[in-house]
């Protein structure tokens, strides 16, 4: 009997209220509805509890281990924030404009696709135009060349066009022969300075010659001194000579090249325009006669523009090569005659009067940095 009342009292649950103290607690539906749904699902991850006594024991002594976390965190005065509440508003924003992100993204797509779209169309255009343009000039270069095609001819510009081009390489015939003149004197000028050092040396040297060759050493020195004068001379007349050639004639030259372009552009879709017009009236050739038309006029502008500039570029270029060519003859005659004359004060005024610049003796030369 003692054991079986032994027993009972060992399996017997001992009830703790919130105090510590045994007694019983009050007979509240909700709080035996919480302890079986805690009996029933088990202990969880998050939400864990300490129990003040044995397994299974009331309500009472159960103490949430996120109730002492958020007591601690109120003591501290650290705000929780509701993160339930917050997501649950996010989600409601998502299920409120679930395709803003998408649409916005599809309409920089589109966007983007229709500038490339216009781009590409762009440039099919434009090789397009070229290719007729080209073969409708090389249709009328062969033509041309063969005798079976007609051209416009504007013999008063085409007779100043070929001056210009003979003139352009006697001028650059000068100029190469300058150029040369210059690297020979500029060698000789050099030997003369070496020869009147050598001398110079030498009449310290041997007092028996001294005289003698201090006479050449000074001989030497006064040639170089006026080889490098008339070396300055010649260095400015070539310099002149290679801008008026490779600058000014060029240019014109260049404007030249493009009236002759547009001048086979011309005469292109002029014969373009005379075939359609001898075939046949119908509603589609009409068409294409207007746009030929159209065509003919655009290059017969752009023709007449180019021709109007080349007259114009020929014309200036003949005022300035006079000009130029005017003052830098009479330079080199001067510079020339003054120095195998021997007239240093002649050759001096020259340089003078052309506001030719001589270089300091050694500006040539590399400086010590450039040649380390």
């Amino acid at each position: 009997m003692a054991d079986s009342i032994m027993s009972k009292a060992a399996t017997m649950e001992i009830p703790i209220n919130s105090n510590g103290d045994t007694g019983t607690l009050p007979e509240d539906d909700s709080l035996e509805q919480d302890l079986q749904q805690v009996m029933v699902s088990g202990p969880n991850l998050n939400e864990t509890s300490i129990v003040s006594g044995g397994y299974g024991g009331p309500a009472g002594g159960i103490i949430p281990t996120s109730s002492i976390k958020d007591i601690r965190m109120k003591s501290r005065g650290v705000s929780i924030p509701h993160s339930q509440s917050a997501a649950s508003q996010i989600a409601k924003q998502t299920d409120q404009h679930p395709g803003s992100m998408h649409h916005s993204a599809s309409n920089s797509a589109l966007a983007a696709e229709e500038v490339s779209r216009g781009v590409a169309v762009e440039k099919l255009d434009s090789v397009k135009k070229w290719g007729i343009n080209t073969y409708k000039c090389t249709k009328q270069m062969f033509s041309e060349r063969f005798g079976r095609g007609s051209r416009t001819v504007d013999l008063e510009l085409e007779a100043q066009i070929d001056v210009l081009r003979d003139t352009k390489n006697k001028y650059e015939n000068i100029l190469r022969l300058a150029t040369a003149l210059t690297s020979h004197f500029h060698n000789m000028v050099q030997t003369q300075q070496a020869l009147g050092d050598t001398f110079a040396d030498l009449s310290q040297k041997s007092p028996e010659l001294q005289d003698e060759f201090g006479y050449n050493a000074e001989t030497q020195k006064l040639l170089c001194k006026n080889g490098e004068a008339l070396l300055g001379a010649v260095s400015f007349f070539v310099s002149s000579i290679n801008t008026l050639v490779n600058k000014t004639m060029e240019d014109t030259l260049m404007t030249i090249k493009h009236y002759e372009n547009a001048r086979l552009e011309f005469d292109a879709y002029r014969s373009d325009l005379e075939e359609l017009s001898l075939g046949p009236r119908d509603a589609a050739t009409m068409v294409r006669i207007d746009v030929a038309q159209h065509d003919y006029q655009v290059h017969r502008d752009k023709y007449e523009r180019l021709r109007s500039d080349v007259t114009i570029k020929l014309k200036f270029l003949e005022e300035n090569k006079v000009k130029v060519m005017h003052k830098q003859l009479l330079l080199f005659h001067n510079a020339i005659s003054a120095y195998f004359a021997g007239n240093q004060q002649q050759l001096e005024q020259t340089l003078i009067q052309f506001n030719v610049k001589l270089k300091p003796p050694g500006s040539d030369k590399p400086s010590w940095l450039e040649e380390q």
